[in-house]
């Protein structure tokens, strides 16, 4: 007879050998482990996405907060609610696909640093942080796990710096007889007046007695005025902008030294004399303002110590070089040694670091070719055959040389 204790040991042996059911419960085992999964997978996409997004948001807040405060667009507590509204506005949609409860502006704290930077200017940093708890998705919730909090961080840093704009500028300027000669512009009303042109010089053109027309001269003045009203632009308080000029016929004329601001360079233009004349000589011109801003190794020279003074460490330096002719002397023919002491000048002023711009204001083939041949580089020179082309031109040098003082730090 089999006893009852082998019965039970038998039973018991026969179940644990049984292995019909055994991928039932490890299905029951691993479904919230596969679900979990699956949770971690999708709001992991998800949170990347935002997180990005969150990253973004912030980043380009800090940015527009403090260039708004380098254009004193708005002070300091307008540019905490400028990237409050500006981190919402670009979270709106995420928030709302999320479903997210509160609002992000409660969660993100601005905070505003100002530095001086040099005598006016000041730098502006914007620190931007935020945060927002984002909901999982059911999947997760076999985890515990209801929220995960994201966050994003960013820097904006923007000024205007006196240091990097500042310049020194003089200006060479054509006052031959030539300059009597009238453009193609009317004045607005007609009158009776002197029109002079290459034909009748030095006596007024009988055939042109209709209009009076706007000489080379006053065109240059004008033209010069607009110059000078956009580096005022730049440079309002009269802080990091130099000029000076020197006119010059077949010998150099009294010239204006250079100063800050551009009043006594204006002035000086504008009372250059209606009836301009003489022959064409801008060497000695030239070498005036080469030696105003001509540079020097122990940093004694004038415009170096001038800026210093402003505590500018950097300044750039410029001639503008003017002419409609050719070199002549005082003769009406071309002269080459003038000409090469000119071309030898303009090497000279290069080699030291000074940019020159050109014009040739309707001026002949050997004074296109000098001013070519002087020009820093072929966007530096300019050859206007009009008066609005010459306002426009000296219009775009005024544009390149004041880009430095109005470029932002980022």
């Amino acid at each position: 007879m089999m006893s009852t204790s082998y019965f039970y040991n038998s039973c018991l042996r026969r179940l644990l050998d049984d292995r019909r059911g055994n991928f039932g419960m490890m299905t029951a085992i691993m479904i919230p482990v596969l679900l979990g999964a699956a949770g971690l997978a999708i709001d992991y996409s998800n949170m990347a996405l935002s997180k990005r997004e969150l990253q973004e948001a912030t980043d380009s807040a800090a940015l527009a907060a403090a260039t708004a405060l380098a254009n004193e667009k708005t002070d300091e507590a307008g540019a905490k609610s400028l990237a409050k509204n500006f981190v919402a506005g670009q979270m709106a949609q995420v928030l709302a696909n999320n479903s997210i409860q509160g609002s992000i502006k409660d969660t993100t704290n601005v905070s505003v640093t100002t530095t001086a930077n040099g005598t006016k200017s000041k730098i502006f940093k914007v620190d931007v942080n935020t945060s927002i708890n984002l909901p999982l998705s059911p999947l997760m919730r076999v985890f515990g796990k209801t929220t995960q909090t994201i966050s994003a961080a960013s820097t904006g840093e923007n000024g205007q710096t006196d240091t990097q704009g500042a310049l020194s500028m003089y200006l060479v300027l054509d006052r031959s007889g030539s300059m009597s000669f009238i453009t193609d512009q009317k004045k607005t009303k007609p009158s009776k007046c002197d029109n002079y042109t290459q034909k009748s010089w030095p006596n007024p053109d009988n055939d042109l007695k209709s209009y009076c027309y706007t000489r080379k001269i006053e065109a240059l003045q004008t033209a010069a005025a607009g110059l000078f009203t956009e580096l005022n632009k730049a440079d309002p308080e009269h802080e990091l902008v130099r000029v000076g000029a020197v006119s010059y016929t077949d010998k150099e004329q009294a010239a204006k030294a250079i100063n800050w601001g551009t009043a006594d360079a204006a002035n000086y233009v504008s009372a250059l004399p209606y009836k301009p004349t003489g022959g064409t000589d801008a060497s000695d011109a030239l070498d005036t303002a080469y030696k105003a801003l001509k540079s020097s190794t122990d940093g004694t020279d004038t415009e170096t110590k001038a800026h210093e003074s402003k505590n500018h460490d950097s300044f750039q330096r410029y001639i503008i070089l003017m002419t409609d002719g050719e070199m002549t002397g005082d003769s009406s023919s071309w002269s080459q040694p003038i000409d090469k002491d000119v071309r030898d000048l303009c090497t000279a002023v290069k080699g030291d670091g000074i940019t020159i711009f050109t014009i040739a204001f309707m001026a002949p083939q050997k004074g296109k070719d000098l001013l070519q041949a002087c020009a820093s580089s072929t966007t530096n020179y300019y050859a206007p055959d009009n008066m609005a082309k010459l306002v426009e031109d000296f219009g775009d040098i005024a544009a390149k040389a004041t880009s430095s003082i109005t470029r932002l730090t980022n």
